[in-house]
């Protein structure tokens, strides 16, 4: 494992352990962070996101990584996150591929990449997607 996995893996132990403090020291001063959800973060609020999402996430929360991989200044993995979902009480499974820039041994830029509509369906049910 290179030093750019050793990170990620690092990256995602932590988040497991909802452990935010070490998932935020893993991202650059000027890092940015994409998602379906969360566009366009700065570096101060993609901290505040994961710091948020550790200490809201629910009990049966469970996270599982997997195929890192990476070269001198890039990294992706998959995950998968399994948790019951706060404001409808829905269980949801979410498949993720990441993507990393890495730059001196920090996450400069992360997006994430899962279906929206895949999500949405679980979180607030097929009826409520459909009527938006």
């Amino acid at each position: 494992m290179n030093t750019n996995e050793d990170l990620i893996t690092k990256f995602y132990t932590a988040f497991q352990q909802k452990d935010y403090a070490t998932m935020q020291a893993c991202y650059a001063d000027n890092a940015t962070f994409s998602d379906s959800i969360f566009i366009g973060l700065n570096a101060t609020q993609v901290k505040a996101m994961w710091e948020m999402l550790c200490k809201s996430s629910a009990a049966d929360f469970k996270l599982e990584f997997k195929n890192i991989k990476s070269d001198d200044d890039t990294a992706t993995a998959q995950w998968t996150a399994w948790y019951t979902f706060s404001a409808t009480s829905r269980k949801v499974v979410n498949r993720i591929k990441a993507s990393f820039v890495i730059e001196d041994g920090k996450i400069v830029q992360h997006a994430d990449h899962f279906s929206f509509y895949t999500w949405a369906r679980q979180a607030f049910g097929l009826t409520a997607v459909l009527l938006g």
